[in-house]
């Protein structure tokens, strides 16, 4: 694979600060977000007031902690526009989350809040290794969702040519690389897969793809894919991180030189790890909840919003600013099953190291009696003849290394689910008595 670093004098001066000079733009930032929430959302002044805080007592980085959370449903609660902090009018753009399990979680951003989301996803596209002039293949679906346009603006600002592709329609998707030849893909990993599956549909070898860099995000994704998808791309894969409460892609980003964890664009989110039971902030190294207040953002300032991420905080590498570890899922989806906590991405790891299956699966929940269970719907590799001992293998394995007994289900090719976007790793019929 291409050597694709990049050069101390392509990046921004704040990347290489010292930490003291970090912290010290943080603070005067996180002072003036405070107030800036304080005196035009109501919900934080009657929140603030409530826990007996107020800006002022803010004097330093740690005093951060006195003040209270955001949740997901304090966005619900204030559908749709009740947590801006500027006048509707001087909203720009508006997402929304798709609301299926209830109200959508909107969010606004001023003018200057998509220059920085365009700045940041810029900054990302250079860690990852893209240069002004190259061509990415921008397959984020595009609409409320954040990734589709968020990606499209930061490849903008880079100087970068943009495919605007968006999902779906793999067939399209495989001609276009092929023809249009782009250095770079954004993309869900699981959706990756999909691309990869077709360009084998169609007999074409995707390690002679033009296809340098694959930038994945938008779910958690395991070290054993990136292997998976690098070996049979011969290409570099790195994560990008965000979600739209925040800003959307580009909160943070691996190096492509180092993919050692993703650096934290700390100069505009301010990070926080928190037990997630007590909700009292944890050492940087210890892995807990992810935490996150915007510095900068002028349409909707979020304070000590809880991503329900789980992950830890460690010093930075190939930058100043610290990184964060991959996500290892959230607390949000994590089964708990006969008191064990399992996430999918210990599945999808499994899955990945037993050879002759491949990397499709799907999580079912159910009951066997009184007592939960999960079945663990796999395929096989095409042409493989001896699937059912390998689905003996992945049972065992999953059994050794998470401690549970699931049920291994053979699917035949192309029989598991798949995803356009985000894919559904878990389905749950616990309530339908299967």
């Amino acid at each position: 694979m291409k050597d694709l670093g990049a050069k101390k004098s392509e990046l921004d001066p704040i990347e290489i600060a010292s930490r003291d000079e970090i912290s010290a733009l943080q603070l005067k930032r996180l002072k003036w977000s405070l107030a800036h929430a304080y005196d035009n959302v109501p919900m934080y002044k009657a929140r603030f007031d409530a826990a007996g805080v107020h800006p002022d007592d803010l004097n330093s980085l740690a005093d951060l902690a006195k003040f209270p959370f955001t949740n997901k449903s304090d966005l619900r609660d204030n559908y749709p526009f009740g947590l801006f902090a500027v006048p509707r009018e001087k909203i720009m753009r508006i997402h929304a989350s798709s609301g299926t399990t209830g109200k959508a979680t909107v969010v606004g951003y001023s003018h200057n809040d998509l220059e920085v989301f365009s700045d940041m996803v810029a900054r990302s596209l250079r860690a990852s290794g893209v240069r002004p002039g190259e061509m990415v293949h921008n397959a984020y679906g595009y609409g409320l969702f954040t990734g589709g346009l968020g990606a499209h603006m930061g490849i903008e600002r880079l100087g970068a040519t943009v495919v605007p592709v968006s999902g779906g329609m793999t067939p399209r998707q495989v001609t276009l690389i092929n023809d249009f030849k782009p250095e770079a893909i954004m993309v869900t990993p699981s959706y990756m897969l999909n691309i990869l599956e077709e360009f084998e549909r169609q007999g074409l070898d995707p390690r002679a793809s033009s296809l340098q860099v694959g930038i994945f995000g938008a779910e958690p994704w395991t070290n054993a894919m990136r292997r998976e998808v690098e070996e049979a791309f011969d290409m570099h894969c790195v994560d990008i991180y965000g979600l739209s409460e925040i800003m959307g892609p580009g909160v943070a980003n691996e190096c492509v030189e180092t993919k050692d964890g993703l650096h934290i664009w700390e100069d505009h989110f301010y990070p926080e790890v928190i037990d997630p039971v007590t909700g009292e902030v944890v050492e940087d190294g210890q892995e807990g909840e992810l935490v996150f207040t915007t510095l900068t953002k002028e349409g909707m300032p979020m304070i000590r919003y809880r991503t329900r991420d789980l992950t830890r905080l460690m010093p930075g590498t190939a930058r100043s600013m610290r990184r964060m570890e991959k996500i290892t899922g959230r607390s949000d989806d994590m089964i708990i099953l006969r008191g064990v906590n399992v996430f999918p991405t210990q599945i999808e790891e499994q899955l990945l190291a037993t050879d002759g299956l491949g990397p499709y699966f799907q999580i079912e929940l159910h009951k066997n009696g009184p007592m939960d269970a999960m079945r663990v719907h796999v395929e096989p590799t095409v042409g493989n003849s001896d699937a059912d001992g390998l689905a003996q293998i992945l049972g065992k394995r999953i059994k050794e290394t998470i401690g549970i007994s699931a049920e291994i289900v053979l699917q035949k090719s192309g029989g598991v689910e798949r995803s356009e976007g985000k894919a559904k790793r878990v389905v749950d019929n616990r309530g339908q008595g299967k």
